[in-house]
């Protein structure tokens, strides 16, 4: 029985002692780990059933503790009751034992089979920012939901037909552009989509090219083809350089005609009516708003699409629990509409799918937009990072090394960034802040990786064989935070917020370094060396995995 539930047992027998029976105790971590391990607020919680204050409470809760066997060394009372806990020594170091490169992997999940789906970008259009995120996000979800012990499918959901495309084709046109250029054809894009709103005749040639496009017409299908060709290849670029691997891709035009399909065979059950010559979902009558689905042109939109995508899925993996998926906080409501239609017209599947908002990220210049042209691409940003990086580490590493490592270090800055704060709230990326090897950033947590790993190598070079058998009398707040990752890694994984791993790692990789810079690590006279070098061998295991459920790689030097 692990240390907490042996204390909550201990506090339940305690109250029923006081005459409360069924009580559920909880158990925190207290923020300040001078506190001790673990705190309760039980005192305050019963002292009104027992007609006592909550002080009073808490000292016989305690009394009655000292008849249970505890795997602590101190209970003590803090301000208006509450009991905090630390736990002995010796279960610690036997904690640290059990560290290796799989520490932390839990099985809350064990047998279920979850799909994300997550970056979702559309061919012949940048792959923008929003993109970026989305794949950084869904990354670190599928991780952390794996490390919980599910199986776990890697769905990526690619645009390949709609609006953009006829926009993208006609600006290709009409600017003569190199077909190979995946810069040109964003240029493209976003000379087609000025004109759609602004010249009525270029309005009406793109949408027949977006009919031709529907109806794959040789007129048009080659130098879409083509296109599609030079944007898949850059986004298999990019993904190998984010260490994102998928295992389904799925397409709009696999799902475009199902999708006209079902919402016919729902406007036939009454889930879907008609509205000037478009059919639309009726979203009010179920607290949310009207959507169209099927335009009056007889095309069907994304709402349409995402119904068979549903299906398609639940057909090639239907044993699958939950279905999630991420994109922008602006596509909830969206989701919600969807979501909805979908539980009317596949009871089987309600409730089985949902989505996993993140915020938008600001660059200075405000919110940005393909459809302007002053995009920001997510290519551009890890390009303008990585030669940064380059720049910055001049001679520090072996030129052999440079690019890869200005690559992990330059995807670490932005991954960072995104993870590091809940999900849902805007984010202002700051490259100066991103790429602080001191304070709160991905290369900081990889630097300390970095050096945990090479105080090992050096340990062995002078010959010391790491070892917990020989240790100190008391353990200090390193030990102690290595405690507690598994239990971070499986909050992560429950809330699916990946901020809790990545402000752990900022918070391990600062109290590791406080304790490089006052320890003597490598000392071959020193009896306790191996167990320091130990020490840091489990710190670099644990952001080593750490890092891992956030997608960041941890370079081969610094």
């Amino acid at each position: 029985m692990k240390p907490a539930e042996q204390i909550i047992d201990a506090l339940k027998k305690a109250l029923a002692d006081l005459g409360i029976e069924g009580a559920e105790p909880v158990l925190e971590r207290p923020a300040d780990m001078a506190h001790g391990d673990y705190s309760t607020n039980v005192a305050l919680a019963y002292a009104k059933q027992l007609g006592k204050n909550p002080r009073q409470v808490a000292e016989s809760v305690v009394a009655s503790l000292g008849m249970y066997e505890l795997p602590v060394v101190k209970i003590d009372i803090a301000g208006p009751g509450f009991i905090n806990f630390r736990l002995n020594e010796g279960y610690f170091i036997e904690n640290l034992k059990s560290i290796d490169e799989e520490y932390g992997k839990g099985n809350d999940l064990s047998g279920k089979t979850v799909l994300v789906e997550y970056t979702q970008p559309n061919i012949l259009k940048p792959f923008h920012i929003g993109h970026l995120m989305s794949n950084t996000l869904g990354e670190s979800l599928a991780r952390l939901i794996e490390n919980a012990g599910a199986k776990v499918e890697h769905l990526n959901y690619q645009g390949d037909v709609g609006l953009h495309i006829p926009k993208a084709l006609w600006g290709i046109r009409a600017l003569d552009v190199d077909i190979n250029d995946i810069h040109a054809i964003g240029k493209a894009y976003a000379h087609g989509a000025q004109a759609y709103e602004n010249d009525e005749q270029a309005k009406a040639e793109i949408d027949a090219l977006n009919k031709k496009v529907y109806e794959k017409d040789p007129e048009v299908m080659e130098l879409y083809e083509a296109g599609k060709k030079t944007s898949l290849k850059l986004f298999e670029e990019l993904y190998a350089l984010l260490g994102t691997r998928f295992d389904r891709y799925y397409f709009e035009s696999e799902v475009f005609a199902r999708g006209v399909e079902l919402v016919n065979e729902g406007k036939e059950k009454g889930i879907f009516k008609e509205s000037e010559g478009a059919v639309v979902f009726p979203g009010e009558d179920y607290g949310l708003h009207t959507r169209v689905f099927i335009t009056s042109k007889g095309l069907p939109v994304y709402e349409a699409k995402e119904l068979a995508l549903a299906e398609l899925k639940a057909k090639e993996y239907p044993d699958f629990d939950i279905s999630i998926t991420t994109t922008a906080v602006e596509q909830e409501q969206y989701f919600q509409v969807v979501f909805k239609a979908l539980g009317l017209l596949k009871p089987e599947l309600d409730g089985r799918f949902t989505h996993i908002a993140h915020g938008m990220m600001q660059i200075s210049g405000g919110k940005m937009s393909s459809r302007l042209g002053n995009v920001i691409t997510g290519e551009s940003l890890i390009s303008s990072l990585i030669a940064e990086v380059q720049e910055r580490m001049g001679e520090r590493v072996a030129p052999e090394l440079t690019a890869d490592v200005a690559k992990d270090v330059g995807v670490a800055a932005i991954k960072y960034t995104v993870l590091r704060q809940a999900l849902r709230k805007n984010i202002i990326f700051d490259e100066e802040r991103s790429l602080s090897f001191e304070g709160d950033s991905g290369p900081y947590i990889q630097y300390t990786a970095v050096r945990s790993r090479s105080v090992v190598a050096k340990a062995k070079d002078a010959g010391i064989t790491p070892s917990f058998d020989v240790h100190p009398e008391s353990v200090g707040l390193v030990e102690r935070m290595l405690e507690r990752f598994p239990e971070v890694a499986q909050r992560a994984a429950q809330e699916r917020e990946p901020h809790h791993v990545a402000t752990y790692l900022i918070e391990l990789s600062s109290a590791f370094n406080s304790w490089y810079a006052q320890e003597q690590i490598i000392d071959v006279d020193d009896a306790l060396s191996p167990y320091r070098v130990a020490l840091a061998d489990a710190v670099s295991n644990v952001l080593a995995r750490g890092l891992w459920l956030l997608g960041i790689r941890v370079p081969v030097a610094m």
